[in-house]
């Protein structure tokens, strides 16, 4: 059975829908007047949609960094903060969803703070956003290496920096159906790996372990919640381990909203793209809250391994709670499954990265150059300038990864809540011109729910984290600290300001927003969709 028997989606060949007089085929994301340089195309399926968004967020996020996080907080405290700011994603997803859904175009965010808010939120939005994925491309290339050293010691990492950098560029200047389609495999291992995480840790808490029946013992003993940084009031010191755990809870969550920049290059984005938004958060959320909630229940937060500076197996809090078990197997196998995620991430650092570019080119904020493709629809220049910034992770060789790891994770992390608090705000701005210009929102395609307080909750909450994440680096004072934990928000300002002064840009009334270009309802392409008849297929189908 082909890969496409899954759940394929497929043009209907009509006579004028799917070609127009200039003879650009159906497929293009947009059809530019003049344009002498093909465009990207329309040929992610909903299963590759599906599994991108799920895929670029369960990461060493989830397998290794929420170990720092049960540390902080403790079992309770670190539940409570992933429940919290899923909720936060919630509100951009559901945001991000109407927007990409009536105007599907390629890295759709950026272009949408340029439209609708400001082109000096668009250009720092973007470049602060395509930054924190060039940065993590490193991260993750460094990251291959202090996994694998995990059954050799005596191997460089830079070996194998070397030959990964080169596998997943080389598999970005490929087509996007192959980047759907590596996601779509490398997705379900991630998938398949914290299911049989949850049957294991059932059982193990049930009493098939070597301690016997383990129940709640580790919020009795040592607790619930973890007291940090404060030493003389116990309750100020729990809330702070809270708070403390949201800056990682949120670099766990980031990629959720690829959906919005692969949704220019999906197939009818009009069924898969709010198919996807309705139903991958809450399996995102499934996954990550029964992960921490049963990390909780096996490892106590006291645990020394929770906070080891190791970046493979040893740090990740499954194979801690393995080995507390007595399962001596696990380890392995979690280290092997821990590459392919790092694979995997990196695999979307480039793809989200080149796409990021692309958009910031088509509206004028980066060298034209960058929106070029090949005939096939593959940005080549904006891979090949994101791939690049992968090499970086060579300096790595004289410096300790976990530092690095941290370093990079907490910039990463606040570029995302940056760019979260953006699409929330975005969405303001949308919903405004649209009741400017009297277009219903029951009329869109998609239309997400509890707005405009919704994005409103998203867009406070956003900002409070982003300027309250570093107060860690003030207790006490800690200069390297400081900078790790706001050099994202001091770039974004710095760039949005020089943006500002040079262009002296001003901000979108809602008459003027421009929520007509690339909008959905323009295109006349029709798509006809085959339901799977194997079982197999209708497995998968569930899936996407």
């Amino acid at each position: 059975m082909g890969s496409d028997d899954v759940i394929a989606i497929a043009p209907v060949e009509e006579k004028g829908v799917n070609e127009d007089a200039s003879g650009h085929s159906g497929d293009d994301v947009e059809k530019k007047g003049g344009a002498d340089f093909p465009e990207l195309k329309r040929r992610l399926k909903s299963r590759h949609l599906q599994m991108i968004a799920i895929g670029g967020t369960i990461g060493t996020g989830l397998f290794i960094g929420s170990g720092e996080a049960l540390a902080k907080a403790g079992p309770a405290g670190a539940l409570i903060a992933y429940i919290f700011v899923g909720t936060i994603v919630y509100s951009v997803i559901q945001s991000l969803g109407e927007m990409a859904t009536y105007i599907p175009i390629a890295g759709g965010f950026t272009s949408y703070a340029t439209r609708f808010v400001d082109p000096s939120l668009g250009f720092s939005m973007g470049w602060i956003y395509w930054f924190s994925w060039a940065m993590t491309y490193a991260l993750e290339l460094t990251a291959t290496g202090l996994i694998i050293q995990y059954w050799n010691q005596d191997l460089s990492i830079g070996i194998f920096i070397g030959v990964f950098w080169v596998v997943v560029t080389a598999a970005n200047f490929l087509p996007v159906s192959f980047y759907g389609e590596f996601e779509f495999w490398f997705a379900s291992i991630k998938i398949v790996t914290i299911v049989g995480f949850l049957i294991f840790a059932i059982c193990i808490d049930a009493g098939a372990g070597q301690h016997g029946y383990l129940g709640f013992h580790t919020w009795g003993n040592p607790g619930a919640f973890a007291p940090y940084l404060i030493t003389d009031n116990d309750a100020l010191a729990k809330f702070v381990g809270f708070w403390a755990v949201l800056i990682q809870a949120g670099f766990s969550y980031q990629g959720t909203e690829l959906v919005g920049i692969a949704a220019g290059e999906t197939e009818n984005p009009r069924k898969t793209v709010p198919a996807a938004i309705k139903k991958t958060f809450y399996r995102i959320l499934f996954f990550f809250v029964f992960s921490i909630f049963f990390i909780g229940l096996l490892v106590p937060y006291d645990n020394k391994d929770l906070l080891s500076a190791a970046s493979n197996a040893t740090a990740s809090p499954f194979v801690i709670a393995a080995k507390l078990a007595g399962v001596k197997v696990l380890p392995g196998l979690i280290n092997a499954v821990l590459l392919f995620v790092v694979l995997s991430a990196a695999n979307a650092n480039v793809y989200s990265g080149s796409r990021i570019l692309v958009a910031l080119a088509r509206d004028g904020s980066a060298p034209a150059i960058l929106a070029r493709t090949t005939e096939s629809g593959v940005p080549c220049y904006a891979v090949a300038a994101t791939a690049v910034f992968g090499l970086l992770a060579f300096l790595n060789l004289s410096n300790s990864g976990g530092t690095v790891f941290n370093w990079l994770q907490n910039i990463t992390a606040v570029a995302g809540f940056i760019t979260w608090a953006c699409i929330n705000g975005c969405h303001i701005a949308f919903m405004r011109a649209l009741a400017v210009r009297k277009i219903s929102r029951d009329s869109l395609p998609y239309k997400s729910m509890w707005q405009p307080a919704f994005a409103w909750y998203g867009l406070f909450f956003n900002v409070l984290i982003i300027i309250t994440q570093g107060f860690e680096s003030f207790i006490p004072w800690n200069t390297s600290g400081f900078f790790a934990a706001y050099i994202s928000v001091i770039l974004f300002v710095v760039a949005y300001v020089g943006h500002k002064v040079v262009m002296r840009t001003k901000f979108v009334s809602s008459v003027e927003a421009d929520i007509d270009t690339g909008c959905l309802i323009h295109d006349t392409t029709t798509w006809s969709i085959e339901e799977p008849t194997t079982m197999w297929g209708k497995f998968w189908a569930w899936l996407s």
